[in-house]
């Protein structure tokens, strides 16, 4: 199987409400959500993320699994999680990949493409 057979769509979203940012604090969620349209089952085993603000501020983050979990996705299923970050900034950029595992053992990278957190309306 391919990694092509593994489709990623973000959703960023501005939580306002948990934000301050008369102090550099801006806080975002993302929901992620992973589709398998392979045709066997895989586990994600880690995440490894690079968040740059726009300051140019650069954080790598790495870990096992997903919100605590290390899911296993059917063939045809998929899976989806929210989560959170902070950034000193009100615009910045995610990017990057999960660790899955193919039933066979075997391991690959799937790609998570870059994508804005900024508040609404900040960018036209």
């Amino acid at each position: 199987m391919s990694t092509s057979a593994i489709h990623i769509t973000t959703r960023p979203q501005y939580l306002a409400d948990r934000s301050l940012p008369n102090e550099q604090h801006y806080v975002f969620a993302y929901t992620i959500t992973i589709e398998n349209k392979g045709e066997s089952a895989v586990t994600l085993l880690s995440r490894r993320w690079l968040i740059t603000d726009a300051n140019g501020k650069a954080i790598e983050v790495e870990g096992s699994g997903v919100i605590g979990e290390q899911p296993n996705i059917a063939p045809g299923a998929e899976f989806t999680y929210t989560s959170g970050v902070s950034l000193e900034t009100p615009i910045g950029v995610m990017e990057g990949s999960y660790t899955m595992r193919h039933t066979d053992g075997s391991e690959f990278q799937a790609p998570i493409a870059p994508f804005r957190l900024a508040l609404p309306n900040i960018i036209n």
